[in-house]
């Protein structure tokens, strides 16, 4: 553990001298808090409601699955974050995107999803949800960079957790909260709510004081308009390191968080025991440990190491976990209600997700660390550069799980997993100094 930071021997300072401080870091984080949460309402609408609307219309279990296909903006915030980065400020930014959201949302209200038997979305529909998607992905690049520049290295720790915290209590509010609405309110109220959150929120990001205050990249910052971007990005110290963690951090924790739930379902746990375990159970550990995170971070912990112990701790998890699923494997053995083994893979499950909120918080600390060492007119496009390679690391095993598990079997996949877990504690150790 690193060591106590000394205490003030003066206690009217001791007292006094944090307090500034204090309100200034929560002026900041407020309005993060804010706007992440709203960021994180279209991938809720879209993850968790719209495919139950959809299906309760009549659309196909393909058609459900292929409007996935509208998440695509998000493939390519690199193409806009450049000029997110040196036209304009954070605010002009935030605050356009906000509002589009919102006007987006009062479109949808006005056109529905899909009537009986039609054989897919309409044309309108899913151009509007594209429209969503893009404002969506404009506002995530023009946030982070709000965030890079606002955040003194200080507030990294509290300043991730609320990022993490904030963006999937919106994707949960969103999700799971409309849905539930869905019987009182109609699909044009659902949107018409929608819009007039998006309107609030791009108001209150224009008037908010820590926003306004933000000073815009000198002109003389502006990076070359030249065809070398991403030789200037990749030039940022501890880029190419930072770059093969995002990549492989979560390889091993993605392969058994798809898996591990389908094969509880395949001995006996019910849907909805297991919905609730793997839904709201599994969001509220990972919101207590990105929580956790935050607070060792902002009692001056530093990300390396704190990411080493929480990559430990992971890692036994994981150990643990692959010890039941070998229990489950073997004849005779039963899930049934009130058995130790049942508490024990439920408890597993949940584990895990509070120390991938741990680990998650403490990677997003480290890539902003990163990006705060690119000069101002580049750290959006770096930023987004380490967030959109840490999301195409989940979705690579996400979606090879699967296929492995049929492959090699569950045994020696789930090993496979341990080794993939095991891999980026021994890659923090060549860490270069200039993230330490």
């Amino acid at each position: 553990m690193p060591p106590r930071p000394a205490l003030n021997p003066d206690p009217a300072t001791r007292a006094w001298a944090p307090a500034p401080r204090l309100l200034a870091m929560r002026g900041k984080l407020l309005p993060l808090a804010g706007l992440y949460l709203v960021q994180g309402l279209p991938y809720g609408l879209q993850s968790g409601l719209l495919p139950v609307l959809l299906r309760a219309r009549g659309l196909s279990l393909t058609r459900v699955g292929l409007a996935k296909a509208l998440y695509a903006p998000w493939l390519f915030k690199l193409v806009w974050a450049p000029l997110v980065d040196t036209r304009g400020s954070p605010r002009a930014w935030l605050t356009l995107s906000t509002a589009a959201l919102g006007l987006v949302c009062g479109l949808l209200a006005s056109h529905p999803p899909a009537t009986a038997g039609q054989a897919g979305l309409p044309v309108t529909v899913a151009g509007l949800l594209l429209l969503l998607n893009l404002a969506a992905a404009v506002q995530d690049v023009a946030l982070d960079m709000l965030a890079v520049r606002l955040l003194e290295p200080a507030e990294l720790g509290p300043g991730n957790t609320v990022q993490v915290v904030a963006y999937k209590l919106g994707a949960v509010l969103a999700g799971g909260g409309l849905l539930a609405l869905v019987p009182t309110l109609s699909w044009p109220l659902l949107f018409l709510l929608l819009a007039a959150t998006y309107w609030l929120a791009a108001a209150l990001t224009w008037v908010a004081p820590a926003l306004r205050q933000l000073p815009p990249p000198l002109p003389s910052e502006h990076p070359r308009h030249t065809l070398h971007l991403g030789q200037d990005l990749l030039a940022v110290p501890g880029t190419l390191w930072t770059v093969g963690f995002v990549l492989t951090y979560k390889l091993g924790e993605q392969g058994t968080s798809a898996l591990f739930p389908l094969l509880l379902l395949d001995c006996g746990i019910s849907t909805p025991e297991l919905g609730l375990w793997n839904g709201v159970g599994a969001v509220a550990c990972s919101i207590a440990g990105s929580s956790l995170g935050g607070a060792l971070l902002a009692r001056r912990w530093q990300p390396l190491p704190l990411l080493k112990s929480a990559l430990q701790f992971r890692l036994g998890g994981l150990a643990c976990q692959t010890a039941l699923l070998f229990h489950l494997d073997s004849p005779g053995a039963s899930l049934a209600p009130s058995t130790v083994l049942r508490g024990a893979a439920l408890l597993s499950l949940c584990l895990q997700h509070f120390l991938g909120g741990l680990v998650t918080t403490t990677t997003f600390t480290l890539m902003m660390r990163c990006s705060q060492l690119a000069p101002s007119a580049l750290q959006a496009t770096h930023y987004s550069l380490l967030a959109t390679l840490e999301l195409l690391g989940k979705l690579l095993m996400g979606t090879l799980a699967g296929a492995l598990a049929d492959s090699l079997g569950p045994r020696l996949c789930f090993f496979v997993f341990l080794a993939l877990s095991a891999a980026p504690m021994l890659y923090l150790g060549l860490a270069p100094n200039t993230l330490a």
